[in-house]
């Protein structure tokens, strides 16, 4: 039996990084990446998986990104919509500027929400009635979906956007045999935060989160690992916080 196909945006560091290296011991993966293909390669080197530059914010890209996978293989399993950005600068949102805002939502919201698009047509057009699910749609979001940063509104208002186009893309995709997913990490240790991580650290401690540690990369890892195995596919449009129970409210 040929091994599933995943593709996951953003793979080369972080959250992604993790993603890849965990689907890639039973996948065929395609990992893309923007900037850093040094990161790029190295894990390639360690991995195996394919690695494709891709700015999800584009038109061309993400078209040139479907293109590049079809080429490898013959049907799409999985997709994790993974990649985006924070902002450049952190200023308080009386300070915020158009263009963070247009660069996060295009990156942040828009390149996932038509990835899927182009994702959900491939996988629905392969889709055969022997085979118990048409493939696998996973959305990274944030607790900044719902959490409010002052000093980063644009990055909130992405991730509340990407929630719920998840949330559509779910009841869309239902009746094709598609299982769509939203996880919703927490503070993870990545380079995304480590300028602020002391900070977190120390609020951590104070108990912001209930769990008492940050997250980690494979934290979020072994959630996608319950999705691609089929562990959940009863459980389509559902939200998994990844997040130490911070999400949890207490009076």
């Amino acid at each position: 039996m040929p091994r599933p196909t995943a593709i996951v945006t953003g793979g080369s560091r972080g959250i992604g990084r993790a993603i890849a290296l965990e689907l890639a011991r039973t996948h065929e993966v395609i990992a893309t990446y923007r900037n850093r293909r040094d990161a790029a390669e190295a894990l390639k080197a360690e991995s195996g998986v394919e690695i494709f530059g891709c700015d999800v914010s584009s038109r061309e890209n993400r078209a040139a990104l479907i293109a590049f996978a079809q080429r490898k293989f013959s049907r799409l399993d999985l997709l994790v919509n993974n990649a985006g950005m924070a902002p450049k600068e952190r200023r308080d949102v009386l300070d915020s500027t158009e263009e963070s805002f247009d660069e996060l939502i295009a990156t942040n919201l828009k390149g996932p929400h038509f990835l899927t698009r182009a994702a959900a047509r491939w996988m629905a057009g392969t889709h055969s009635e022997r085979q118990a699910s048409a493939g696998h749609i996973i959305f990274i979001t944030s607790i900044s979906a719902y959490a409010v940063s002052l000093n980063r509104a644009e990055y909130c208002i992405s991730k509340a956007g990407l929630s719920m186009s998840a949330t559509l893309w779910a009841q869309r995709l239902v009746a094709d045999g598609i299982r769509v997913f939203e996880i919703r990490p927490g503070l993870i240790r990545t380079d995304m935060i480590a300028a602020v991580a002391k900070n977190y650290e120390e609020r951590i401690a104070a108990g912001l989160i209930p769990q008492r540690r940050m997250g980690e990369p494979a934290d979020v890892a072994r959630a996608v690992r319950a999705i691609a195995d089929g562990l959940l596919d009863y459980s389509t449009g559902q939200v998994i916080d990844v997040d130490g129970g911070f999400h949890l409210r207490t009076v």
